[in-house]
């Protein structure tokens, strides 16, 4: 096996050196204007201008995906009106495959591409345009020519009536914010754009500039925000000993209800609720996203599995090293703000105890390694059914576990020498910096024995590769703590479903959850609950009220227009609620290691 691992990393390396190659003997110059005349109707248009061609046919692409999102999303969809123009006149561009248009441009050298995209998806990660703003997920707006990614583009903004500000990381031309520069497409696609009225502030930190963008209102504090942004994001630079950027921009879209992120290599966006601020609560929520988000900025956007760049635009990217680059994200968003002194420890510890939960409570703990579940993000995390959590976990979870066991191990064994922080700080340096690459699963894993001092083939073949039970309390130990379950002494009864009443007050199964009374006596999903033992139900909360683990009902369903009475034998209610608690009595040794880790 790691011979193979080998073998295909130096063939996608070769593969990459000879795509550059291939990509250096052709260069353009490359012109968008982006207009919204019918912004309203969530529409952009397009026009792309491009000079200096000197091929035979011109193929042009748009993405099938944007990065660090792991799912196939054929932007494509959203384009339509799309002509080509040369010399004035309207030529044939057939569309060749889903994502590709073909130009003939045999002694020509010049070409206008005319085309509208409709954006009216709310979320992080793709475009949405209406009469009060412009957000651009540029993966999924810009089309780009073939074998060309390395070229540098202009992109020239019309704004939409009274829309009079533009948030993105490309730079200014000649200073006029309407007019933006990108390098290179791996840089536009990576640089997303907000247009319009949206309220904007910053901060500096040691020299790099901040720019904060809100969009949609909301109850924020900008003197506090600003504060604790700027505390955060000193708590992360100081990891690497270095902020590679010159400035920064963090796009927050709030809404009613919203949440999540995605990062940028000079940026993110952020999704939040615009009442949530004031509640404590929320607002740490909010802080740990923007942790989160930002910590990208070095894991996955420099520090990287070497799959993930240069990227594939027209094909899935597969790693299973996203335990590393999104799960050890989630680790540090929690470090992050703890190490800002902003909660107490106590905040932290119920943090990585919910972790703990999460994990504990899926099945699919049983069935997927980390590895196995960052490999097949692109057909399963982001395409969710309802088996999922029987047969599924996350990486973001897990691997904000295996972060905090191999910072303890680490820290136990280096006597409080050494943490994670010095593993990815090594591997910044090493990959990124002086070989300019990403890494290999076998290179992070070497590093992290170099610094736990011991081989790590066990913890990698029960935790990575396996699925076996996480010893929680050897881990936790080192610091002088343990894990203790809220639940141990309860004997509830439990059916084992998950269900969502409708309107019509029907009691719909949505989930069946493995090993449980109802998985085991074949109730299905979608299957609407009518009677327990005869008595009639509208209230799922209210079923197997006054039952105890052991008894016997009988359950009738509707199934496809069908009544159907199941036999069933209740079981005790198997979740558990962990809580981190001290040891009696820590020794010297667990303290320093505690210290050392919750940075008291």
């Amino acid at each position: 096996m790691k011979l193979i691992k080998l073998t295909a990393t130096v063939s996608l390396i070769l593969l990459f050196m000879n795509l550059s190659a291939s990509e250096a003997q052709t260069t353009a110059n490359i012109f968008y204007t982006v207009s919204f005349p019918e912004a309203q109707a969530h529409y952009a248009d397009i026009e792309m201008h491009i000079t200096g061609l000197k091929q035979n046919a011109l193929d042009l692409k748009m993405p099938v995906w944007t990065p660090g999102s792991y799912l196939i999303r054929e932007f494509a969809k959203n384009i339509e009106a799309f002509s080509a123009n040369i010399n004035g006149k309207i030529v044939a561009s057939p569309k060749i495959n889903k994502n590709t248009w073909r130009i003939n441009t045999k002694n020509i050298d010049e070409v206008t591409v005319r085309y509208r995209v409709y954006a009216n998806e709310i979320s992080v990660r793709t475009s949405y345009i209406d009469a009060s703003h412009a957000f651009m997920s540029t993966s999924g707006i810009f089309i780009y020519p073939a074998n060309m990614l390395h070229s540098p583009s202009t992109i020239t903004i019309k704004p939409y009536k009274d829309w009079a500000i533009v948030s993105t990381s490309l730079d200014m031309v000649n200073g006029d914010p309407f007019v933006r520069h990108s390098p290179n497409f791996d840089i536009l696609f990576d640089s997303p754009i907000e247009v319009g009225s949206q309220d904007v502030f910053g901060f500096d930190v040691s020299g790099v500039k901040y720019e904060v963008c809100m969009y949609g209102g909301g109850n924020y504090d900008k003197e506090r925000l600003k504060k604790d942004m700027h505390a955060i994001v000193e708590q992360e630079a100081a990891i690497f000993g270095e902020n590679p950027n010159k400035h920064y921009t963090f796009i927050v879209h709030n809404h009613l209800r919203s949440g999540g992120g995605i990062e940028h290599l000079s940026s993110t966006v952020l999704g939040a609720s615009r009442d949530n601020y004031s509640n404590e609560k929320g607002y740490q929520g909010f802080l740990g996203l923007v942790a989160h988000e930002h910590f990208h900025l070095w894991n996955v956007k420099r520090l990287r599995p070497i799959v993930l760049g240069p990227f594939d635009y027209d094909n899935e990217n597969y790693t299973t090293n996203l335990w590393i680059a999104e799960g050890f994200t989630e680790y540090y968003q929690e470090i992050a703000v703890r190490r800002t002194n902003l909660y107490p420890p106590e905040n932290y510890l119920d943090q990585i105890a919910n972790e703990f939960n999460v994990l504990e409570n899926l099945p699919g703990k049983d069935v997927q390694s980390v590895a196995e579940s960052s490999f097949d993000a692109w057909i399963k995390a982001y395409r969710p059914n309802e088996n999922s959590n029987n047969t599924t976990i996350s990486y973001y979870t897990k691997g904000a576990i295996i972060g905090m066991m191999l910072d303890l191990e680490i820290i136990n064994n280096s006597n409080g020498k050494h943490s994670l922080d010095d593993v990815m700080k090594y591997m910044y340096i090493t990959y990124y910096k002086t070989k300019k690459r990403g890494y290999t699963d076998a290179e992070f894993k070497k590093a992290f024995e170099m610094f736990a001092g011991k081989k790590l083939d066990d913890f990698y073949k029960k935790y990575i590769n396996g699925v076996d039970p996480v010893d929680y309390n050897k881990y936790l130990g080192y610091a002088g703590y343990k894990i203790v379950d809220e639940l141990a002494d309860n004997n509830d009864a439990a059916l084992g479903v998950v269900t969502g009443t409708t309107a019509a007050k029907k009691v719909m199964v949505t989930n069946v959850i493995r090993g449980t009374a109802a998985y085991i006596d074949g109730i299905n999903v979608n299957d609407e609950i009518t009677a327990i033992d005869g008595n009639p139900i509208t209230d799922a909360s209210t079923m197997i009220n006054g039952k105890k683990p052991g008894d016997k009902i009988e359950v009738t369903v509707n199934r496809d227009g069908q009544n159907i009475t199941l036999p069933v034998t209740l079981l005790r209610n198997a979740r558990v609620k962990y809580k981190i608690v001290s040891i009696d009595n820590p020794t010297m040794p667990q303290l320093a290691v505690r210290k050392k880790w919750l940075s008291l």
